[in-house]
């Protein structure tokens, strides 16, 4: 009898590891036959400025210089510069040029080369051929250019 037991709980057994096992199930869900995608992580890194984003700083430094805007001009300056132009000296100085010679000169034929964290302007001030620049210094200060002249 014990035979007839076993025999018939192991038939029952597999009968159960076949229904389990089996492939016909509606609803199993095809092998993906694509890998598995992994969720990237962003980057940090920030992109590393170059000669066309130091000649549009040297452009907007200079409107700001002409324009009369000291307090907008002066955060152009890198730190070393800073410490050699007290702010209000500086302020005044841009004011008095604005007076001098008025807001409309732009910058001009504006063309930078980059060399790692240092950079060199060169342009022409429109109108005012004495203030025209060559090679004007510039330094990458935190991922900002910096006019670096002092």
């Amino acid at each position: 009898m014990r035979t007839r037991v076993t025999v018939t709980l192991a038939a029952v057994l597999l009968t159960a590891l076949a229904a389990c096992d089996s492939s016909s199930d509606d609803k199993a869900d095809p092998p993906s036959s694509s890998p598995t995608k992994v969720a990237e992580t962003p980057t940090t890194t920030p992109r590393r400025a170059d000669a066309t984003d130091l000649e549009r700083v040297a452009d907007t430094y200079t409107n700001l210089y002409f324009g009369g805007d000291g307090k907008g001009a002066y955060v152009f300056l890198s730190k070393r510069c800073r410490t050699k132009a007290d702010e209000a000296v500086y302020v005044a100085t841009v004011e008095q040029a604005a007076k001098d010679y008025g807001p409309d000169h732009p910058a001009m034929n504006v063309h930078a080369t980059v060399s790692g964290d240092m950079g060199r302007v060169s342009y022409k001030v429109k109108g005012l051929p004495k203030f025209d620049q060559e090679r004007q210094p510039w330094t990458l200060e935190g991922g900002d250019w910096k006019y670096d002249t002092c």
